[in-house]
């Protein structure tokens, strides 16, 4: 593989990691299953349960319906650490995430400060997540937007 190579996955990964965040904030769900996703993905969100490999479609409609009920979701991400082996990559992103509820009498918003462990594959329409863990450090806030 040349440097060229190698540089231009890692970009792409970089971005397809922002995609992760960006469609996720702007509820784009459709785009999230089809150009970040995997079809099946290794799935463990941090919160408990089981982690298993679902379908992306799946996973994209619990997070509209978990999400679809805020008035705004913002994540901001990076630290991008991203290891590249042949078709196969792994990388570290850390994130904030803030969520509002404008009628909640507690506290209008909840705060999630953790780091992600994400895989990917490289596919015939290119990189796609495959494998996503969530590691939660802090919650603050409004924890659950009462």
């Amino acid at each position: 593989m040349t440097d060229l190579q190698v540089l231009t996955d890692r970009l792409d990964i970089s971005d397809l990691i922002t995609k992760l965040f960006v469609y996720c904030d702007q509820l784009r769900w459709t785009d999230m299953a089809e150009e970040v996703l995997t079809e099946q993905v290794y799935f463990d969100n941090g919160f408990g349960g089981t982690p298993e490999t679902r379908p992306a479609t799946d996973i994209t409609a619990d997070w509209a319906e978990g999400l679809g009920a805020l008035d705004a979701v913002h994540h901001q991400a990076g630290n991008h650490l991203i290891d590249i082996t042949g078709d196969t990559a792994r990388a570290h992103a850390d994130a904030i995430a803030v969520h509002l509820k404008n009628d909640a009498t507690n506290g209008k918003t909840r705060w999630f400060i953790g780091s992600y462990v994400l895989g990917f594959d490289r596919t015939e329409k290119g990189w796609r997540i495959n494998h996503f863990e969530y590691k939660l450090k802090v919650i603050d806030g409004n924890a659950d937007l009462t």
